[in-house]
């Protein structure tokens, strides 16, 4: 059933997608948002965030603090940018294949990520590319690909293991938790296992509460594992490239919402740090904190925000294990308020932990309580009202940061 729900909506026509316009669910949000990556030691920012320098001193000045505001203006000249626009997927399809072709023993295992090109199109045309021994198709058996994933990872390969939904990876918990995890510690650093385990997860469309899972908080608890979320294309790439060259095991979260979302990225190669937060979008009064496809929620929130007279700081947490508490936290000593949006499930989630980390380090520079909008705690609904319902939504943003800057 899950395999003729995936190939139902990628049979479906898709017509051209604008690159600085996407459409989640049933709100019209923008794709080129800001954002700003360090590259090094410099800080290097895209998109119509300005800010020069390098280092510590870079992060508290020449802030736009209307860049959602003009956002327009540059969006209309996307097209006269360097680079090439892709879809998310596409972004994680190219970075895998250069990861493919730079180092030989990078490879792909998975369900029907061979010749049909994986449930999503992330592996499409690998398989005729590299062969069917570096990507390679496998029974419907998560924990035993997963186990054999990680065997090759000890022996010297570097495996990328996919879920055709993340969900479906709670049946290899124990190989990822027991073996994933722990194996280095173990074998007292006699082996080293880097494998990235990657797949699409997150509220969808209507697909019902078994594949509507955020497994962020299951995996946040195991000792040994890193995990990251991407949510542009961008990011994806960046990401995908950084996991595959770690020597440690990393989770890589996709939503399955975000993979047509389209944006223009560089020519040139480029590999994101794993651990490193993402400045969306510069602010004064609120630090809003978020990840994946709730980042496109909260710049919904913030256009209304910014006609209200607020001037949010938007971060895109992205490292979700360990979590960046240096951006975070200089963002905190300017705001003195934090929101915490995610789609997480509300007991146990990030937001709980993120939380609870603002709390240990910057409790003196809060003016506010912490307030965290997450996913309600109850199995995903099928009926789309009712899934939106159970999902944190752009007038729930704005009516937070209304009362925390009160």
């Amino acid at each position: 059933m899950a395999s003729l729900q995936m190939a139902a909506l990628l049979s479906a026509p898709s017509t051209p997608v604008p690159s600085d316009r996407v459409r989640l669910g049933a709100l019209r949000l923008s794709a080129s948002s800001s954002s700003a990556a360090r590259n090094g030691g410099a800080l290097v920012v895209r998109s119509e965030a300005k800010v020069s320098g390098g280092g510590a001193s870079a992060r508290g000045l020449s802030l736009i603090t209307h860049a959602v505001a003009e956002k327009a203006a540059a969006a209309s000249s996307a097209d006269s940018k360097p680079g090439h626009e892709l879809l998310l997927f596409e972004a994680l399809r190219e970075g895998l294949d250069e990861e493919m072709e730079r180092d030989p023993t990078v490879c792909v295992m998975g369900e029907d990520v061979g010749h049909y090109g994986g449930s999503y199109k992330v592996t499409k045309g690998l398989a005729t590319k590299y062969g069917d021994l570096r990507v390679l198709d496998t029974p419907i058996a998560e924990n035993s690909f997963t186990g054999m994933g990680i065997g090759s990872a000890m022996t010297g390969l570097r495996p990328v293991v996919e879920g055709m939904n993340m969900g479906f990876l709670l049946l290899a918990y124990n190989q990822i938790s027991n073996n994933c995890g722990m194996l280095h510690y173990t074998s007292g650093g006699q082996f080293k296992i880097p494998i990235v385990i990657r797949g699409p997860g997150g509220v969808g469309r209507q697909l019902g509460a078994e594949h509507s899972q955020r497994l962020e908080s299951y995996f946040q608890s195991i000792p040994g594992l890193q995990m990251v979320a991407c949510s542009t294309p961008y990011n994806a790439k960046g990401l995908m490239k950084a996991a595959i060259r770690s020597e440690n095991p990393v989770v890589l979260f996709e939503h399955v919402l975000l993979y047509n979302l389209k944006e223009r990225i560089p020519d040139e190669e480029y590999v994101l740090s794993l651990e490193e937060a993402e400045m969306v979008r510069p602010g004064e009064h609120v630090t809003i904190l978020t990840y994946s496809r709730m980042r496109y929620h909260v710049m919904q929130a913030a256009k209304t925000l910014v006609n209200k007279g607020y001037d949010p700081e938007v971060i895109d947490i992205r490292s979700l294990k360990p979590f960046d508490l240096y951006t975070i936290g200089n963002s905190i000593k300017k705001t003195h308020r934090v929101l915490i949006v995610e789609e997480c499930m509300r007991t146990g989630g990030i937001g709980a932990s993120l939380r609870s980390a603002i709390i240990d380090n910057f409790w003196d520079y809060l003016d506010a309580p912490i307030l965290c909008l997450s996913s309600q705690d109850v199995p995903t609904p099928y009926a789309g009202t009712l899934e939106n319902w159970t999902v944190v939504q752009p007038e729930q943003i704005v009516a937070a940061v209304e009362q925390l800057c009160k």
